[in-house]
């Protein structure tokens, strides 16, 4: 340690040292005896201190979840429709037909009279997990009320959530009944590698298991600092998580609805959703699964 004087501590040990009386020269095997006793000490305190910053250091560093390595919606077909063109059917929150799309009430003559009922009878004609519809629907319902102009619909949300995680399924994970995956389901490091963003760690791993760098997380695939950001509570438990479904979906409605964006009108729409993946192959994928689910869910209407 430098002290004020300029002089180090050893420097004021040497000055200690040349003031005390001269001992008397040790001989030749005791000093070689000496020099190995230290040695000795010197290296059993180096192993100690060694095995200590160890432990430390791997008590310290979260270890990385599992991770995806495929693209979940590689197989979906692109839909051959021109950006900005047009939206996707039912695309339109809230629209005259009300069959297609969750109520919070309705009267047993009109259609289900929850959005569990609503879920279970659109999962029976789009293959849509029940669960994941009523965290898609519960996104809608919700932003109907909190930003009505957006007009967000479940279809949409629901076309990202199958491109991102095939609705929390990913990777052999099952979405249980409280909307998280059995599994976490965490990206691939985000290092800059052939086809992958560079972003740096903004969550310490507290998130994606990663302090080196950053993942995607949860079935609708964030990144750490987008979700602090979007974080959602849409289970109503006072917590905000990327893993649970809920969360994740009206997280991503609110994102989507940003600057005040009407995701019912065709520039809306493709805007939107340019901006959660900016890959027009991307969108024209999520178009084709939202339209197709929405045209889906109107079947229902037709059977009755």
């Amino acid at each position: 340690m430098r002290r004020s004087t300029g002089k180090t501590e050893d420097d004021r040990i040497d000055a200690v040292d040349q003031a005390a009386p001269a001992a008397p020269a040790p001989s030749p095997r005791s000093a070689g005896v000496a020099v190995l006793t230290r040695l000795a000490v010197v290296l059993a305190v180096l192993a100690v201190a060694g095995g200590g910053v160890w432990l430390v250091t791997r008590a310290s560093t979260p270890e990385a979840s599992p991770t995806t390595t495929e693209i979940p919606a590689l197989q979906v077909k692109a839909a051959d429709v021109r950006p900005g063109s047009v939206a996707p059917a039912g695309a339109v929150a809230g629209g005259a037909d009300q069959q297609t799309t969750p109520q919070q009430a309705r009267s047993r003559d009109t259609g289900p009279a929850t959005l569990a009922q609503w879920a279970s009878q659109v999962a029976a004609v789009t293959g849509v997990p029940a669960r994941a519809l009523s965290a898609y629907g519960n996104a809608e319902l919700a932003m109907r009320a909190d930003q009505p102009n957006c007009r967000i619909s479940w279809a949409t949300l629901a076309g990202i959530g199958r491109i991102e995680s095939n609705h929390g399924q990913y990777a052999g994970a099952v979405l249980g009944a409280d909307g998280r995956p059995s599994k976490p389901i965490v990206g691939v490091p985000l290092d800059g590698s052939a086809g992958v963003q560079a972003i740096g760690d903004t969550d310490g791993g507290r998130y994606d298991g990663d302090a080196g760098v950053d993942r995607a997380v949860g079935p609708m695939q964030f990144i750490p600092g987008t979700w602090r950001k979007w974080a959602s509570d849409g289970n109503g438990d006072g917590l905000g998580d990327p893993q649970q479904i809920d969360d994740a979906a009206l997280a991503a409605a609110r994102y989507l609805c940003a600057g005040g964006r009407d995701m019912a009108s065709p520039s809306g729409w493709w805007a939107g959703i340019l901006s959660y993946n900016n890959s027009t192959e991307y969108a024209q994928k999520v178009f084709g699964l939202a339209d197709g689910y929405a045209k889906a869910a109107q079947s229902i209407h037709k059977q009755r």
